[in-house]
């Protein structure tokens, strides 16, 4: 594959489906090696499989990203394959059941800043060792619109990706000069197969969720992946502890 990235390495979590998966696709795109990290075994070959199918090289490491050994142990097996990292995209994340925050339980509160704030700490405690090896890099780490505004349906989800973007703009500054950029994106209500879920269940929801999203539409995981991509891209060579909206204008009302 011919394209900007050509002989480099991208690291996906929950690279199987979603923003994930069409990350993965779009850094395979730019001609980069791509290991896509997942809990799920048949998703996650099915993704690499679609990337060697269209000429590129791709890996799936199983990965908890909640347990640090487990991430270790995803950075070392990439490196082994493919000798580097460059790029990384720490995207997947999990949590507890949310709502009032009188009424969440301490083990939903765990789950939840675990799963989508711990696992971005540990994903960059074990990639950026990597990238200092070979000189230079670039992470991206999956926040949200709501990191950036309340969201009173579930303030525990909201706290963590506030995180995000805390951990991201601190450890950017911490390693910029070491020329490793990291930024954030922050999606909006996007096609993933949890929105697909909820509107699943209740069709009626559409009109009201897109009544917060200026452009009238859901965003494709594409979209976001193409910021992605370009983040990481020598294009943003000067952008450095960013939380990008990707939301259709979300944050803009």
């Amino acid at each position: 594959m011919a394209g900007q990235m050509v002989g480099k390495v991208a690291l996906v979590t929950g690279g199987s489906s979603g923003i994930g998966k069409a990350s993965a696709l779009a850094f395979a795109d730019e001609g980069a090696k791509v290991v896509i990290a997942s809990r799920t075994q048949e998703t996650g070959e099915q993704v690499a499989q679609m990337i060697r199918e269209a000429g590129g090289d791709a890996m799936w490491v199983k990965t908890d990203v909640t347990q640090a050994a487990q991430v270790e142990s995803m950075v070392r097996e990439t490196v082994d394959a493919y000798g580097r990292l460059d790029y990384a995209f720490n995207n997947a994340g999990s949590g507890g059941q949310g709502g009032w925050i009188a009424e969440v339980q301490e083990e939903d509160w765990d789950k939840t800043i675990t799963g989508y704030l711990k696992s971005v700490w540990l994903c960059m405690k074990y990639e950026i060792p990597a990238m200092l090896k070979v000189g230079e890099g670039a992470i991206v780490n999956n926040s949200s619109v709501d990191g950036q505004r309340g969201f009173p349906w579930d303030a525990v989800y909201s706290a963590a990706k506030h995180g995000v973007i805390g951990l991201t703009k601190s450890a950017a500054m911490q390693y910029a000069d070491k020329r490793i950029r990291i930024n954030a994106v922050c999606p909006g209500w996007i096609q993933t197969p949890p929105v697909r879920q909820i509107l699943e269940r209740n069709p009626d929801a559409e009109k009201g969720i897109l009544l917060h999203q200026p452009i009238g539409r859901f965003g494709k995981p594409e979209e976001v992946a193409q910021a992605v991509v370009w983040l990481c891209s020598d294009k943003a060579s000067l952008v450095i502890g960013v939380a990008m909206p990707v939301d259709g204008g979300y944050l803009v009302v």
